[in-house]
């Protein structure tokens, strides 16, 4: 079947589109971490960077070179000031009363599911489906044990965290997601596993009934 020129037109602009969503998700996110961290004492861009890793339990390690980029669009929106720091040649930069209004209305605000990245992996699994010659089950079996590393090291992290309730909370957070996705993994198998139902094909609404030669 030929595909038009306008429906890889389509797919395309979708594609970019979604590349565009997630570039756009990582940069808020690491915009409003840099302004709750200002909320809470002025910094410099390597303090900034270091605060950031720790809050997040190093789950997102940041680029120097991205906190400067972010800090230089703060500060061209207004969001932030740029001031000497206690150590020489260094810019300490502080929140504005527009910062902390921004702030405060991020913290006041649901996150949407489609500013969420996309799932890799249900990408993934439903392509394998649909692709001849791969081992559906052996993709599924290979991420399983995979996830289950996964949950049993952050299970370990969890033991390990003591007191720090910032770690805690991200770690929660990490180890539910990590068992909904092997309950999906089995939810998967066992749905292919079962025989395909038939399609029944169906007329258009409208569609002329099929001439019958009825038998004397």
């Amino acid at each position: 079947m030929r595909v038009s020129e306008g429906a890889r037109n389509a797919r395309s602009g979708a594609s970019c589109a979604m590349d565009t969503g997630y570039a756009y998700f990582v940069f808020m996110s690491v915009r409003y971490g840099l302004l709750a961290l200002l909320e809470r004492a002025p910094m410099h861009g390597y303090q900034l960077r270091v605060e950031f890793e720790r809050s997040t339990g190093v789950t997102w390690p940041l680029n120097i070179g991205q906190v400067y980029t972010t800090l230089a669009r703060l500060s061209r929106d207004g969001l932030v000031t740029e001031n000497e720091g206690e150590e020489p040649g260094k810019v300490a930069y502080a929140l504005t009363d527009a910062g902390r209004a921004e702030l405060a209305e991020w913290f006041a605000s649901p996150v949407a599911h489609q500013d969420r990245p996309r799932d890799e992996l249900a990408i993934k699994v439903a392509l394998a489906v649909g692709t001849p010659g791969v081992d559906v089950p052996a993709v599924l079996r290979t991420q399983r044990t995979a996830t289950l590393r996964t949950l049993r090291e952050l299970t370990r992290l969890k033991t390990e965290a003591e007191d720090d309730e910032a770690w805690l909370l991200i770690l929660d957070a990490m180890i539910f997601r990590t068992e909904a996705e092997v309950r999906w993994l089995d939810h998967i198998e066992a749905r292919l596993a079962q025989p395909r139902r038939r399609s029944s094909r169906r007329k258009p609404v409208g569609a002329p009934a099929e001439d019958r030669v009825e038998t004397p």
